[in-house]
């Protein structure tokens, strides 16, 4: 275990909101990389001292990855590599399809003037980043409007959960543009949402949830089915280098 990371090449980006963000993005691309490997035991220290941080950053990190199913800690040992699943990007969207239809519908039922106000912003800040072209924006702006439903929806415990599943999804692997759908086709995808809860129309709202968050998990997970590994089962596909999305849809 000891020795391994002494191989391994790997640096902070540019640009990282904090020491804990770099150090994610850092083992992350180490993974696509294929340098850090699933059969090896990697040394938290030696990981800290190759980043040049404290290992305080590095523990807050291999916590959200662990998380995020990528890493596995062993006490007292270190670290190894999971690579992300299919069924992974399965179980978090069974999740938000038992939780954000519902939210829609009655965001659209319920919701005051501030919140369909907030929802409304969102939705144009979407519009705007398509037209700019701007993927970062994009992922800001649909970030932020599937928050403003979630709150609107009035469970501020179910916001909060997916908040993390949302979290957790951008650390398992790249959005769904990367499979070929591009941002108008996710825009226009959130526009029947948007229309229906703005119209306080409750079952339309839910229904047009279901068919975004549906179509969306399958995209990601069939992202997920590819070999990531020369000679591996095929089980999941390389994550990307660079910073992850806010949000995946």
């Amino acid at each position: 275990m000891g020795n391994m990371l002494l191989m391994v090449e790997l640096s902070l980006p540019r640009g990282a909101t904090s020491l804990a963000d770099g150090v994610v993005d850092a083992v992350r691309a180490g993974i696509t990389a294929g340098q850090l490997r699933t059969d090896e035991t990697y040394s938290v220290y030696q990981l800290a001292d190759l980043l040049g941080v404290s290992r305080s950053p590095v523990r807050e990190a291999l916590l959200r990855l662990a998380e995020a199913g990528l890493v596995e800690i062993t006490r007292n040992r270190g670290f190894r590599v999971v690579l992300p699943r299919a069924r992974d990007i399965e179980e978090i969207f069974d999740l938000r399809l038992a939780l954000e239809p519902r939210a829609a519908r009655r965001a659209a039922e319920s919701a005051d003037a501030t919140e369909l106000g907030g929802i409304r912003d969102a939705f144009g800040a979407m519009a705007a980043a398509v037209d700019r072209a701007s993927e970062d924006d994009f992922w800001v702006a649909d970030h932020r409007l599937h928050d403003r439903l979630m709150q609107a929806g009035g469970n501020r415990r179910a916001a909060a959960v997916i908040e993390r599943l949302r979290a957790t999804t951008a650390l398992l692997g790249p959005p769904t543009t990367t499979s070929g759908r591009s941002l108008a086709e996710i825009r226009d995808e959130h526009a029947p949402i948007v229309e229906a809860i703005l119209t306080g129309r409750g079952a339309d709202a839910e229904a047009a949830m279901r068919r975004h968050l549906e179509r969306t998990g399958a995209l990601l997970a069939r992202t997920l089915g590819g070999v990531t590994e020369p000679g591996a089962p095929s089980h999941g596909a390389p994550l990307p280098t660079g910073r992850a999305p806010v949000g995946a849809a």
